[in-house]
C-alpha cells in the first residue's frame, strides 16, 4: 500500500501543479506532449532513486530540496514491518517528527489522487485524527485548519459517507456523488497557491534533522 503512494504522491503532485491549469493538456483534453515527457523523466528518475535505510545527517545535507522529502519518506517507509497490518503500530512507535512526514505524504498522495474521501476509506484513514497536530507541528497551519474541518465532517455524516462502502470498486465510488467532502478537495488544491506544503516540510527536516538522523 504505502509503496504504492510513493509512485502515487509523485504523480498526482506533477499533475496538481501542472494539470490543474489546464495548461498541460491540448484541445482533446489529452496531456500535452511536454507533459508527458515530464512524467516520463520523473517516473524513471523515481525507479532509479537510492533508498537510504540509514538516513545521516550527511545524507540530509547533501541532499536537495527537490529530493529530501522523497529521501526521508522512502527512510521511513523502509522501518516499515512487512506486515502491514502493523502501520499504525510502527509509525505511532517513532517521534513525532518522523510522523509528522509520514502521516502529511500520504494524505497529500491521497487526496491528490482521490480526495479526502479516498483518504478516509483507504488504509491512511487510520490516521486521520493525528493529522491536523502533524501539520501544525511542521508549520502547514491552513492544510490543519482544512483537516481538522474535514475530519469534523467526516465523522458528523459519516453515515452518509459510507452508507455504499462495501468493499467494492462501486460501492467506493459511489460516495463520490454530492459527497460533502468534495468541497474540501477543491479546496485542498487551492491551497498549493498559498502554502508551499512541500518546501514547509523541507524546511522543518532541515531545522530539525536529528529528527531524522538513524
Amino acid at each position: 500500500m504505502t509503496r504504492t503512494l510513493i509512485a502515487m504522491g509523485i504523480i498526482s503532485t506533477i499533475l496538481n501543479f501542472f494539470g490543474c491549469s489546464g495548461q498541460s493538456k491540448n484541445d482533446a483534453g489529452k496531456l500535452a506532449p511536454e507533459m508527458e515527457e515530464i512524467i516520463a523523466s520523473s517516473v524513471d528518475e523515481f525507479k532509479n532513486r537510492p533508498i537510504h535505510k540509514k538516513l545521516s545527517e550527511q545524507i540530509i545535507d547533501t541532499t536537495s530540496d527537490e529530493n529530501l522529502l522523497q529521501v526521508v519518506f522512502d527512510n521511513l517507509s523502509e522501518k516499515q514491518p512487512n506486515d502491514y497490518e502493523k502501520e499504525y503500530e510502527t509509525v505511532m512507535s517513532w517521534n513525532k517528527s518522523r510522523q509528522a512526514i509520514y502521516m502529511i505524504w500520504i494524505l497529500e498522495a491521497e487526496v491528490n489522487n482521490g480526495g479526502y474521501n479516498q483518504f478516509y476509506f483507504n488504509s491512511s484513514g487510520q490516521f486521520y485524527k493525528h493529522l491536523p497536530e502533524a501539520l501544525k507541528l511542521v508549520g502547514a497551519t491552513k492544510f490543519a485548519y482544512l483537516t481538522e474541518r474535514a475530519n469534523k465532517t467526516f465523522e458528523s455524516k459519516n453515515e452518509i459517507i459510507t452508507k455504499n462502502q462495501d468493499g467494492t470498486i462501486e460501492g467506493f465510488s459511489k460516495p463520490y456523488d454530492d459527497n460533502p467532502l468534495n468541497d474540501f478537495d477543491t479546496e485542498f488544491y487551492g491551497l498549493y497557491q498559498t502554502e508551499n506544503l512541500q518546501q514547509i516540510q523541507v524546511e522543518y527536516i532541515r531545522k530539525n534533522k536529528t529528527e531524522f538522523i538513524d
